[in-house]
């Protein structure tokens, strides 16, 4: 075997039929990433010698019979604001450039406890807010379809390795939009849970109330395999929701027929104009959806400005709060990019913030309402092709409105994924959105399309 399978399902079955070897997938994982980082930067570093180890253990599962389920031998890959023990976890920043972990993130220890393979930690943009940048220890990622182009961020290592075939799949954090940015940049699958539904204990905070953690993978069946691993209570992260955890998996072949998905043109239509790809791509989502058995019409939400204003107000001003000390002590240490933006946010007031949070109830109201005459939403993942790196201003995801924070602030459990290719070759991506917990029928609508369609797993030629 010279390169890794095209999908993590593929992967597990060849390991469960004893044709595959953990071992043989971990080496041909680090060679990839090894080759491939200089011209991607995906890999903050390798962790060659703790992967062969977890891979050798894999190894003796399988020929003992014992494999602890679909995830044992896999290779993956941590963004590097999770906390990883005796493995340097730095926020891609000079702040905590030599903090080492006593102990895992919960998400972490939970596919280590499936038998996931670590091949090394992530890039992501500084303190997963401040990026792409180029003033800090370690140059961003870049995206495997163009290494000129923009992976998406903050999950942006993520995103480049698994896009590139460096990992099957990897962990990413959600505040704004940064597991579904990549996603949709970088060709691959990515979920967003619902607030609430996995812990976030171990990951460095951006915004306490709107921070979720989440993988990318790359096809939503993987995404699936993944989330189901990091599910259950965690008395470490006080958000998550009390209610049971919501099973992921065994409504995934379920299929749409019978469920009625709405359809929010209006964001990347008329209050944003998406590129002629963007809208082939939703266009064919929608007709292999309503081939399934799906009923489907548009419908309209609150203004996107309304969703972009209130949500970053509140991400800005709980990031300046988690910042603080250092802002005080440590300021010139930060990337340019991050300084600024912490310095922008705190001249936000408590009067806006407050606002802002009441704005949040008044919108989290009204989709809700909305919700009530469709299971699903649909609607872009970004509203084009990714832009050159070089190209993205420092303040671009602050003034202009994304399609992507709505549904954090909202909470909604979105999953993103590919729907063809674009300008340059590149891809293009939607997003289904489902209610609050409801993270299994999102879930299954995308993997009904990707059933259905021929985009998934695609890798770019390297």
């Amino acid at each position: 075997m010279s390169a890794l399978p095209n999908t993590l399902a593929d992967a597990a079955k060849l390991i469960a039929a004893k044709q595959a070897s953990p071992v043989e997938l971990a080496r041909i994982a680090l060679d990839r990433a090894q080759a491939l980082n200089p011209a991607l930067h995906a890999f903050i570093r390798l962790t060659p010698e703790i992967a062969m180890a977890q891979a050798a253990a894999a190894e003796a599962r399988q020929m003992a019979g014992t494999l602890r389920g679909k995830l044992d031998g896999i290779p993956i890959g941590h963004k590097d604001i999770y906390e990883t023990a005796g493995v340097a976890t730095t926020g891609h920043s000079r702040i905590l450039e030599h903090h080492v972990p006593a102990r895992n993130a919960a998400a972490v220890q939970g596919w280590e406890d499936a038998g996931a393979v670590m091949i090394g930690k992530l890039a992501t943009h500084e303190f997963a807010w401040g990026g792409p940048s180029f003033d800090l220890p370690w140059p961003p990622a870049r995206n495997p379809w163009d290494a000129s182009r923009f992976t998406g961020g903050s999950s942006s290592g993520t995103g480049a390795a698994v896009a590139s075939g460096a990992i099957l799949g990897g962990t990413g954090s959600d505040t704004g939009g940064s597991i579904r940015a990549p996603a949709a940049f970088c060709g691959i699958a990515g979920v967003k849970p619902s607030f609430g539904l996995v812990s976030r204990r171990g990951v460095l905070p951006l915004a306490y109330s709107l921070d979720t953690v989440g993988p990318l993978a790359p096809t939503v069946e993987d995404c699936a395999l993944l989330l189901a691993a990091i599910l259950g209570k965690d008395s470490g992260d006080a958000a998550q929701d009390k209610r049971a955890a919501p099973d992921v998996l065994a409504t995934l072949g379920d299929g749409v027929k019978g469920l009625r998905i709405g359809v929010v043109r209006h964001f990347f239509e008329d209050e944003i104009q998406a590129t002629p790809a963007v809208r082939a791509g939703i266009d064919h989502l929608c007709d292999v959806l309503r081939a399934e058995g799906a009923t489907i019409h548009d419908v309209t939400l609150p203004p996107l400005l309304d969703f972009h204003d209130a949500g970053w107000v509140i991400l800005m001003t709980e990031a300046t709060t988690v910042h603080a000390p250092w802002l005080t002590t440590r300021y010139r240490e930060y990337g340019e990019i991050l300084r600024e933006r912490l310095a922008m946010a705190r001249l936000v007031s408590g009067i806006d913030y407050v606002q802002a949070q009441r704005r949040r109830r008044e919108l989290c109201a009204a989709v809700a309402t909305v919700m009530q005459d469709v299971d699903l939403l649909v609607c872009a993942g970004q509203p084009r092709e990714a832009p050159p790196i070089e190209s993205v201003a420092k303040f671009a995801s602050i003034a202009t409105p994304g399609l992507t924070i709505p549904f954090n602030v909202t909470g909604q459990p979105t999953v993103s994924f590919c729907t063809g290719f674009g300008e340059g070759g590149l891809p293009v991506g939607a997003q289904i959105i489902g209610r609050p917990f409801e993270d299994a029928l999102a879930l299954r609508a995308a993997h009904a399309f990707e059933r259905a369609t021929n985009w998934a797993g695609r890798r770019p030629s390297l």
